[in-house]
């Protein structure tokens, strides 16, 4: 293991087969819960009139509120009663294979780690917070959490397909930074919006990303980056409509048609697209000049 990144080639001492360990919930310091409890309270006053109805919905019916990290077993229960799912601990980053088959099986892999106190506004690797309160308040709604087990098991079709890496952009730009168009507005649903304080103001507020209605064609043909905030957004109409996505669409023939294409940039806006907003792009130069606030 290296202790740093939290990522394993082989399941670490004490981890099962499939990878999963205790979560240990009483080993958390009082320090490990506060870091949780500052995290969620700037979030949660953050988050009202941003996130969707959807998840506002599920951050309440399952008490995340609560102080301190959620005990994953109290949280599999409320979870299991509402739409099948259960919450596992695993100790970091796990092989996609092992990723798509819980997920497949209705459990989310969470890791049990949370970061320290300097880390708040950027942590390189999922730890606690972003995988219990940026995703789990999803999978309290029956239609995201059955796009989300269709995904899990076509995750397990695409490694046998080679387009691991197509598949893995309608993850990135749907679970973890996805936005909705509700009937009060653009709100923000992926996980790694509504986990980031900056993120959570940049995605609705800021001009300089593109914000564009999605096309399971269009978001599989795109590249992402991990380490600053999306250039480019994609915006559906309803979860109904991220679910038929998944569902309705023979991906074996979709794959052979996207591999022979080449892949769209970054922050490029392409023709066919539905542009909600055309962003300004001028975000990088505004960082290199220091005048990168949020606007």
């Amino acid at each position: 293991m290296n202790e740093e990144t939290h990522a394993f080639d082989t399941p670490p001492e004490g981890a099962n087969p499939d990878w999963t360990i205790p979560q240990d919930w009483s080993r958390y310091s009082g320090e490990e819960h506060g870091v949780w409890d500052t995290l969620f309270e700037r979030q949660a006053k953050l988050l009202p009139g941003r996130a969707s109805e959807a998840y506002l919905r599920g951050l309440d019916v399952l008490k995340l509120s609560k102080p301190g990290i959620p005990d994953f077993e109290e949280l599999s229960e409320r979870l299991m009663k509402l739409t099948g799912w259960q919450v596992v601990a695993v100790p970091g980053l796990v092989p996609d294979d092992v990723f798509f088959d819980h997920m497949a099986n209705r459990r989310f892999v969470a890791g049990n780690f949370i970061r320290k106190p300097d880390q708040l506004d950027y942590l390189e690797e999922p730890d606690v917070f972003h995988d219990v309160f940026g995703h789990v308040p999803m999978l309290a709604d029956p239609r995201f959490a059955d796009y989300l087990e269709a995904y899990g098991r076509g995750g397990l079709r695409a490694l046998d397909l080679g387009a691991l890496k197509q598949l893995a952009r309608l993850y990135w730009y749907t679970v973890e930074f996805g936005l909705i168009e509700e009937e009060a507005g653009l709100r923000i649903y992926g996980s790694g919006i509504v986990s980031s304080y900056s993120e959570s103001r940049f995605a609705l507020d800021d001009p300089s990303p593109n914000r564009i209605r999605f096309d399971l064609k269009r978001v599989m043909r795109t590249e992402y980056r991990i380490d600053d905030f999306q250039q480019n957004y994609f915006v559906i109409d309803s979860f109904d409509e991220l679910l038929r996505a998944t569902t309705e669409t023979d991906f074996a023939p979709l794959y052979e048609e996207i591999l022979q294409q080449p892949d769209i940039p970054i922050a490029e806006i392409v023709p066919g697209d539905n542009v909600v907003t055309h962003g300004t792009q001028d975000y990088a130069r505004r960082k290199a000049a220091g005048e990168a606030e949020i606007a």
